[in-house]
């Protein structure tokens, strides 16, 4: 899969644009503020409905116009062509995958797959465990057909516990129980499988830019070990009531790297650690096309940004070696270093909110 042309109007201080890319690896450079993050902000909308640098759609539309509307035409791996379609207003948003309109986020997040890798994303490993869940649920939903249903039924299922614990209402949770039992165990069971399936080629990956101790991906589902949900569920029962939410469940859940036996986070230095991220975000990537998923855009944001000049090149190195079309912004055009090994790629500069091919 590949996003060969994009059309862009509205986007913050994107000049209107049409452009053409390259199904293998396309650079932008430019000054800050020029409008490059912009552009990855465009194509990740394409393929999200939603902005990775703010949840306010209002501050994505340029001040000359009322909406974003995006377009692209992507590649599918047989050769044939499909497009898709996206406006943003500030109340509403109109989905087309194909010329079908009324399609719903989700259809656009599987017709074009996108990994990001920005400044932010090193917080994967030091913030908070609700990311890493985004994490693990983007793999799981690329890698399971089944996982969306699961979890939205999950999700619904804990709205309603949730509501009823406020309301002080023990007598009505039983129900609910059931259904958060059921669908949380499913939920939890599809995380463990695909932390299990990831980890040797996160290993794999993470040898391609790290020297260190044995790592491991540990998973937490979101109650203790020596439990069952069910139990978790009884036995947080009056906390439950008197804080009103539940506190048991995979709405908890987790995954830490290890590093013989010890948290990676606490026992690696910053530099180490964002190769790490890197390691992860891009062995996601790598294990979709292993299992002959649609493969990814990579979009890299700042590639620069305290990646040495070594780990810039190897990086640069495994990327073009994967089977997957990539889009990397720096402030220098030198900041990507050599290119002569890369046998595909286009450079644009972006100046003024104006894209152009070099």
């Amino acid at each position: 899969m590949a996003l060969l042309k994009l059309n862009i109007c509205g986007v913050r201080n994107l000049c209107r644009s049409s452009i053409t890319f390259s199904t293998a690896i396309n650079f932008f450079y430019g000054e800050n503020g020029s409008g490059k993050s912009a552009l990855l902000e465009s194509i990740f909308l394409l393929g999200r409905a939603r902005s990775f640098r703010t949840s306010v759609i209002k501050s994505i539309i340029n001040s000359d116009k009322d909406q974003i509307t995006i377009s692209g035409i992507v590649a599918r791996k047989n050769g044939n062509t499909f497009s898709l379609g996206l406006q943003l207003a500030d109340k509403k948003n109109v989905i087309q995958v194909n010329h079908h309109g009324n399609q719903k986020r989700s259809d656009l997040a599987y017709a074009l797959p996108i990994q990001l890798i920005y400044p932010k994303s090193y917080q994967l490993l030091d913030s908070s465990s609700q990311i890493r869940r985004e994490f693990l649920d983007w793999g799981v939903f690329n890698s399971n057909d089944s996982f969306l249903i699961v979890w939205k039924r999950f999700r619904k299922a804990l709205t309603y516990r949730n509501f009823l614990l406020k309301k002080n209402a023990p007598k009505q949770l039983d129900a609910w129980n059931d259904e958060l039992v059921a669908y949380g165990v499913e939920l939890a069971d599809f995380r463990e499988q695909y932390l299990n399936k990831l980890n040797p080629v996160f290993m794999s990956v993470i040898q391609q830019f790290f020297d260190g101790d044995p790592v491991e991906l540990k998973h937490f589902s979101g109650w203790g070990e020596a439990v069952t949900f069910s139990q978790a569920l009884s036995d947080d029962l009056a906390k439950d009531l008197r804080y009103g939410f539940t506190h048991s469940g995979p709405h908890r859940g987790d995954f830490q790297v290890m590093f013989d036996g010890r948290l990676a986070k606490n026992y690696v230095s910053r530099g180490q650690l964002k190769l790490i991220v890197i390691s992860l975000l891009l062995a996601q990537v790598q294990l979709i096309i292993t299992e002959g998923g649609v493969p990814p855009c990579v979009l890299i944001d700042d590639f620069a940004a305290e990646l040495d000049i070594k780990n810039r090149k190897k990086i640069l190195n495994y990327l073009a070696h994967m089977n997957c079309q990539v889009f990397m912004t720096a402030i220098e055009m030198a900041d990507f270093g050599s290119l002569n090994s890369l046998q595909n790629y286009k450079m644009f500069h972006v100046e003024h909110g104006n894209v152009t091919a070099v």
